[in-house]
């Protein structure tokens, strides 16, 4: 394989370890994808039916737009779950990455009308930045995809409606930050709304000002490598094993 491919299931398989250690996985279900550089059309996707703690760099599989297994693979793939991913994949050049969770404070709060509030410096960097699509029920209908890419907008993350987030980015330091900060937010969410207190609104021109900031601190102050790299150390620390 090319030295940039191997690097990318380097990345991806960090990511995947990572979510465990934070406790973003829900079991064997959910998926975190790369699309594989200089290769249109193939991807990489976990092993179905390993946890994400056990996910190497060498065991994920590489696969095309339905999920179908490019070369030789001992391990089963979940095409349906790939349905959601593949729609980014294929038609938003900034999806390079992504992330699916159903962790308990994302889906809780995809359960709400309102959807994420913008409450707090760390929600309000995905003000007027995040999208919303309505469930439509277990993602196995390839005719949902076309749907999925409208309703995004441009946006980097989404919350599927009843059902769990979505995070993308152009690198694994972007979608993993979108990701991190997302279900973040929904953890923040939950907690304020569970205290029946009234809650402080912030509005939109504070908002919109707190966007800009985050955009400069990520990616003109270089806050997004430094933070990507902490997570590695953060994994590096607890086992190089998943480089394999």
């Amino acid at each position: 394989m090319t030295d940039a491919e191997r690097l990318a299931r380097e990345e991806l398989a960090a990511c995947y370890r990572l979510a465990a250690h934070y406790r973003f996985t829900d079991l064997i279900y959910t998926h975190i994808t790369a699309r594989v550089p200089g290769e249109d059309g193939h991807f990489l996707i976990n092993p179905y039916g390993l946890r994400w703690e056990e996910i190497t760099a060498s065991s994920l599989v590489k696969i095309d737009v339905e999920g179908n297994k490019v070369g030789d693979s001992p391990y089963r793939v979940n095409p349906a779950g790939f349905t959601i991913h593949s729609a980014l994949h294929m038609n938003v050049h900034e999806a390079a990455w992504i992330m699916h969770t159903h962790t308990r404070a994302g889906v809780a709060v995809s359960c709400m009308e309102e959807g994420l509030l913008p409450l707090n410096q760390i929600a309000l960097q995905f003000f007027d930045r995040i999208a919303y699509h309505d469930f439509e029920g277990i993602a196995l209908d390839h005719a949902e995809r076309e749907r999925i890419v409208a309703d995004l907008k441009g946006c980097p993350v989404m919350v599927l409606r009843n059902h769990g987030l979505i995070a993308t980015g152009r690198s694994a330091a972007e979608m993993f930050n979108n990701m991190f900060y997302l279900e973040r937010s929904c953890e923040i969410q939950i907690a304020a709304l569970s205290t029946g207190r009234p809650l402080r609104a912030i509005g939109p021109e504070i908002a919109r000002h707190v966007v800009a900031q985050y955009a400069q601190m990520n990616f003109d102050d270089g806050d997004l490598l430094l933070e990507w790299q902490a997570h590695l150390r953060t994994i590096e620390g607890l086992g190089t094993d998943y480089r394999a």
